[in-house]
C-alpha cells in the first residue's frame, strides 16, 4: 500500500520489483498517475548516476551498479492497483481490507485505515489508521483532509512536531520578494520539487498577478517532469478544493501565469540562461540535490543581483540546507561555487501539517484509540508531536524505533 507519490515513499518499489517482488500495489489513481512520471525518471537518474561513477572511477564497487534502472520502473508500474480515493473499503486479501481516503498532502495522498478482519481470538477486527502525511488546512489546490475514521491505532506523520508554519502568509511573503527584484531588475531562482510544490507555486504566481500584487513576469518551469505533473492535477477534479474547480469551471487555468514558458530540452534549458532582467526560474530539486536547479544555481548564486527564494523544508546535509544556514560557498558538480546572491526563505508553503494542524485532524476521532505512534520526523519533531497528543488528550503516544516490534491486541 502506498500512500502518495513523493519519491521518498516510493522511491524503492521499483528496487522490490528487481528483487523478485510481484504482488500488487495499491494506491490512489491520481498517485498512480504520477508514478508514471515519477519512478521511470528515477530508473533513469539511477542508470546515470552509475555511469557516471564508473566513468569517473568515483566508485568502490567494479563496475558500480544503479539499485535499479528504467526497466525495472517499468515492470513495478505494471503491479499498481489504482484505487478510489473515497473511503470505501478494498479487499486486499483475505481478511484483510483497506479504504483510501484524501489526505490533503499532494494531489493522490491519501489517508489509509487497514482492518484486520478477526484477528481477535474473540472474532474482533483490529482496525489501524495511518496518515500518511498530512497536508495542512486551507492550502490551496487540493481538498483539505478527510476527518479520520476511528481506529484502534493510529500511525501519524510528526514532520513538524516541533515547529509551526507562522503567521505571516506565504502570499505576502512572496509578493514581497518578487516585487523588490522587479524593482531592481534582478532574476529569481525557486527551487521546488516537482510534483506539488511546483504547482502551488504557480497557482499563488497567478493569483497575485490577477489580484494586481505582483507585474506579470517572465516565469521559466525548467522541469519536464513539473509539466507533465501539472496535467495530472487538472483530470483529477475530484480531489480539487472549490476554489481550483472554480476556475476550472470557467475555462482557465488555474496553473498558468500570464507569461509563463515550460522547457523540456536541455538546449531550451540552457537558453534560459541568456535571458536578461526579472524573470522566475522554477526549477528541481526542491533541496538542490539534483536536477537542472543547480545548472541554474551556478549562475544565480555567484550574482549578488539576484535572489534565491527557498518555499520548503531543507534537509540536513544537502545544498539547500547549506545555503540556509549561511555558509559563504557551496559544492555544485564539483566546483566550489561562492554564495553572494539574495537569500530567502518563503515560510507556509510546507504540504505537511504542522503539530497543531495535526492535533485539529485528531480532533475528529470520536473514539480514544489503544495506541498512537508519531513517525515521519527526525527524532525531536516525534518526540515533541507525541507529547503534545499526550497533553491535549492524554492518550498513549508511541514514537517507535528502528527495528521496534509492537504486538496489536
Amino acid at each position: 500500500i502506498i500512500t502518495h507519490a513523493h519519491i521518498d515513499h516510493t522511491g524503492y518499489l521499483p528496487r522490490l520489483v528487481k528483487l523478485g517482488f510481484v504482488g500488487k500495489v495499491y494506491t490512489s489513481r491520481a498517485t498512480c498517475d504520477l508514478l508514471k512520471i515519477l519512478l521511470p525518471d528515477s530508473g533513469r537518474l539511477q542508470e546515470e548516476e552509475a555511469d557516471y561513477r564508473n566513468r569517473k572511477n568515483l566508485t568502490s564497487h567494479s563496475p558500480a551498479l544503479p539499485l535499479y534502472d528504467e526497466r525495472d520502473a517499468e515492470a513495478a508500474l505494471e503491479l499498481l492497483a489504482p484505487v478510489p480515493n473515497d473511503g470505501n473499503p478494498i479487499d486486499i486479501c483475505e481478511g484483510f481490507k483497506a479504504s483510501f481516503n484524501v489526505a490533503g498532502h499532494i494531489l493522490g495522498a491519501s489517508l489509509v485505515l487497514v482492518e484486520l478482519e478477526k484477528a481477535r481470538e474473540n472474532g474482533d477486527s483490529i482496525k489501524f489508521l495511518f496518515s500518511g502525511d498530512l497536508g495542512h488546512y486551507d492550502q490551496p489546490i487540493v481538498k483539505d483532509p478527510t476527518a479520520p475514521t476511528n481506529a484502534d491505532y493510529v500511525m501519524v506523520e510528526s514532520t513538524y512536531g516541533n515547529r509551526l508554519h507562522g503567521d505571516e502568509s506565504s502570499e505576502d511573503q512572496m509578493a514581497e520578494v518578487i516585487n523588490e527584484a522587479a524593482k531592481n531588475n534582478e532574476p529569481i531562482l525557486i527551487p521546488a520539487f516537482a510534483i506539488g510544490r511546483t504547482q502551488e507555486i504557480l497557482y499563488l504566481i497567478r493569483e497575485l498577478e490577477e489580484q494586481k500584487r505582483i507585474p506579470v513576469l517572465p516565469v521559466r518551469v525548467d522541469s519536464p517532469m513539473a509539466a507533465q505533473a501539472t496535467q495530472v492535477y487538472n483530470r483529477f477534479t475530484e480531489e480539487h478544493d472549490e476554489e481550483y474547480a472554480s476556475i476550472l469551471m470557467q475555462k482557465r487555468h488555474p496553473l498558468r501565469t500570464g507569461a509563463m514558458m515550460t522547457t523540456s530540452s536541455r538546449d531550451e534549458s540552457k537558453r534560459l540562461n541568456d535571458e536578461k532582467g526579472t524573470r522566475i526560474i522554477i526549477s528541481a530539486s526542491g533541496m538542490m540535490t539534483g536536477g537542472r536547479v543547480l545548472h541554474h544555481a551556478m549562475r544565480i548564486l555567484p550574482n549578488k543581483n539576484a535572489t534565491l527564494v527557498f518555499v520548503g523544508y531543507q534537509a540536513a546535509g544537502t545544498t539547500g540546507r547549506r545555503i540556509l544556514d549561511g555558509e559563504s560557498e557551496v559544492k555544485i558538480m564539483k566546483e566550489w561555487i561562492p554564495v553572494r546572491c539574495h537569500v530567502r526563505r518563503i515560510e507556509g508553503f510546507s504540504a505537511h501539517a504542522d503539530w497543531k494542524a495535526v492535533l485539529r485532524w485528531l480532533e475528529g476521532l470520536q473514539n480514544k484509540p489503544k495506541m498512537v505512534f508519531t513517525t515521519h520526523g527526525e527524532p525531536e519533531a516525534a518526540s515533541a508531536m507525541a507529547e503534545h497528543i499526550r497533553e491535549r488528550f492524554g492518550w498513549t503516544v508511541e514514537v517507535p524505533q528502528y527495528g521496534q516490534r509492537i504486538e496489536l491486541k
